[in-house]
């Protein structure tokens, strides 16, 4: 939740690593350069709302086996909603297009000012990706 004050709000977008499952013909398609230039583009947007996007990586390992997967790799914190790790795929729903970078930017938009549009965790509306996010 955004708040109007001179209080910096810190968002983490936590990218896992990826590893293509053997037995699968999918590939990621996605272009990595361009989403982590989307990424520091989007910091800048955000930066004069007091909102510092940081991008981190981490050794967790995720099989990909498809678009779901590639989802379920990509991990937004933003604890002062009460998402401490969530999964971009729990936070978007479904993706229309399975355009990451839009993915991306729509998912955290959602989460900085709309996160009560989020399905709690527990919901029956979630879908559970089979991710460990909790969902």
């Amino acid at each position: 939740m955004f708040t109007a004050s001179s209080d910096i709000q810190k968002i983490q977008v936590v990218l896992y690593q990826r590893v293509s499952a053997i037995d699968c013909n999918w590939r990621d398609q996605s272009n990595w350069s361009a989403i982590m230039t989307l990424l520091h583009d989007f910091a800048d947007e955000l930066r004069p709302l007091n909102i510092d996007l940081q991008v981190l990586t981490d050794e967790a390992q995720m099989v990909v086996r498809g678009y779901g997967d590639v989802l379920n790799s990509i991990r937004l914190r933003y604890p002062p909603a009460g998402f401490s790790n969530a999964c971009l795929g729990h936070i978007i729903g479904t993706s229309f297009n399975r355009d990451l970078a839009d993915d991306l930017r729509r998912g955290i938009n959602r989460l900085l000012f709309a996160p009560e549009t989020i399905e709690p965790v527990g919901s029956d509306k979630v879908v559970c990706h089979n991710c460990g996010c909790g969902c």
